[in-house]
């Protein structure tokens, strides 16, 4: 990395040190406390599901005042989950989905993206319009006839079935486009006097200059597929290859409904995304924005 790249954030923390103290205290204060109202509108929510999982069955989780801390926590509605429906199962079945749903669209945007940005071909400002185009169409539109290809495939009520739909995204392809287009020319034009080829400048120049991009592309495409409901309940009909938004179903029942339960259902589903973020989040904050390619 450059001399000027490893100085910006360096000058960047001065800069909004500076900015800080010409702030009025009262601006500052009104700031910390949009922020503290904003994590409570995003925050308090899980937080509330994850304090009724622990809840046991003679605690009322419906008193005034809500208590957040359980008086007596219980793992009992874990247990109880995995009694109901096979929870392992269902979630074996998303972490598959969302496993090839990332590999292939970060391996599939990150082509296209490098293509559209730094490759000259007749129709590359058609390519680019497409997809454009195609975020603007809705999804539920389409569903019908991604179903009927499916079928005529023979790959309805298959995983395969519902990972193809959503392989690639639109919105997957901008993003990694946008991040090779703002790279510099002179390390790839230095790189083809050498001798490297198309090939050879994607993967050794290009491609390690946006992991920031790139673990935003995976983050997004693991949350698309691990939260998806319409697609796997129209696509499966076969319960052992249900994925997990469609086997928490099952925890409503018709006449009876465990808060406790639903409550424990979704934290299960989330803890994965949780993990996710929490491996890529060095990457997903660093977007873009570093400059030279490392050596």
């Amino acid at each position: 990395m450059s001399t000027l790249a490893r100085q910006a954030p360096v000058r960047r923390a001065k800069r909004e040190r500076a900015e800080r103290r010409r702030m009025p205290w009262w601006q500052l204060l009104l700031r910390y406390l949009l922020l503290l109202a904003v994590l409570a509108l995003t925050v308090g929510p899980f937080l509330w599901q994850l304090s009724t999982s622990l809840k046991g069955a003679g605690e009322d989780i419906y008193r005034y005042p809500p208590s957040l801390i359980p008086h007596e926590p219980t793992g009992a509605n874990y247990a109880g989950v995995a009694r109901i429906i096979p929870v392992w199962d269902f979630a074996l079945n998303s972490l598959k989905v969302a496993a090839a749903n990332v590999l292939t669209n970060c391996a599939g945007a990150a082509l296209a993206g490098y293509a559209l940005a730094r490759m000259r071909f007749k129709g590359r400002k058609t390519a680019l319009v497409a997809f454009i185009m195609a975020m603007l169409v809705p999804v539920e539109s389409i569903m019908i006839a991604q179903f009927v290809t499916m079928r005529e495939l023979q790959l309805n009520n298959t995983l395969l079935g519902v990972v193809l739909p959503g392989c690639i995204g639109a919105m997957n392809v901008l993003l990694m486009r946008n991040a090779f287009a703002g790279l510099p020319y002179e390390v790839e034009e230095a790189a083809y006097v050498d001798g490297a080829n198309t090939w050879q400048r994607f993967v050794r120049i290009a491609l390690p200059s946006v992991k920031g991009t790139l673990a935003v592309v995976a983050i997004f495409a693991f949350m698309g597929a691990w939260d998806d409901f319409l697609w796997p309940l129209i696509v499966l009909s076969d319960q052992s290859k249900f994925t997990l938004t469609i086997g928490l179903n099952f925890l409503h029942g018709t006449f009876a409904d465990n808060q406790r339960l639903v409550a424990a259902g979704t934290v299960i589903a989330v803890l994965p995304l949780i993990v996710l973020f929490a491996c890529l989040q060095r990457y997903f904050f660093r977007g873009v924005g570093e400059g030279a390619v490392k050596g």
